[in-house]
């Protein structure tokens, strides 16, 4: 598992000052915890996590030499300076269900000969013990047509007796729908009566 150093930080510096100084900011909590606890990572650090983690990722926090087991909670980025700026991350309890949430990857997208691929969810909440947490759920949508639609219901996720679905069962994951290209004579009939 994936482990993140971390440092606790002091109130008494601003959130943004430590981000000037190469920092990015965040908070551990959980139930066990007496109270929520402040902390700071390098950049450098959090930008190599975040490249193979993710929202409801499980990793190890290196908390000033104490290992806690977490879940990425938030990730907030600023968009204007293009990095991130805070993660916060709950501490997990081992016989404690945690909410989260698991990314929707769709694979062989290309594969689709005809139609256009929408997908209407990029992610599953779910409830689950952290020996069963689940990051992310892959959809092979190489072999779906015109018509073809995948409910939340369809996935392997769905079957997992150690996970409760929060996401309705009947949610619309992905989708092929037809391309309709509009017949050029209408839309030049149309451009001649705004003319006239």
């Amino acid at each position: 598992m994936t482990t993140l150093k971390a440092e606790k930080r002091t109130l008494d510096i601003k959130a943004k000052k430590l981000r000037r100084e190469g920092y990015v900011t965040g908070n551990v909590f959980g139930r066990e915890m007496k109270a929520s606890v402040p902390v700071k990572m390098e950049k450098a650090a959090a930008e190599r996590l975040l490249k193979t983690c993710r929202k409801g990722s499980q990793l190890i926090l290196d908390l000033e030499g104490e290992t806690l087991d977490v879940l990425i909670k938030d990730i907030e980025f600023n968009p204007v300076k293009g990095q991130i700026d805070e993660i916060d991350f709950q501490a997990l309890v081992s016989n404690e269900k945690v909410h989260s949430v698991a990314e929707v990857y769709l694979l062989n997208h290309d594969k689709v000969a005809a139609g256009v691929v929408q997908q209407k969810l990029h992610e599953i909440a779910f409830k689950a013990l952290p020996s069963a947490l689940v990051e992310k759920v892959e959809i092979d949508v190489g072999d779906m047509k015109v018509g073809d639609t995948i409910k939340v219901r369809d996935l392997a996720i769905a079957k997992d007796k150690d996970v409760d679905l929060m996401t309705d069962l009947d949610a619309d994951v992905v989708t092929v729908f037809e391309v309709h290209a509009a017949p050029a004579e209408a839309s030049e009939e149309t451009e001649e009566k705004a003319e006239a």
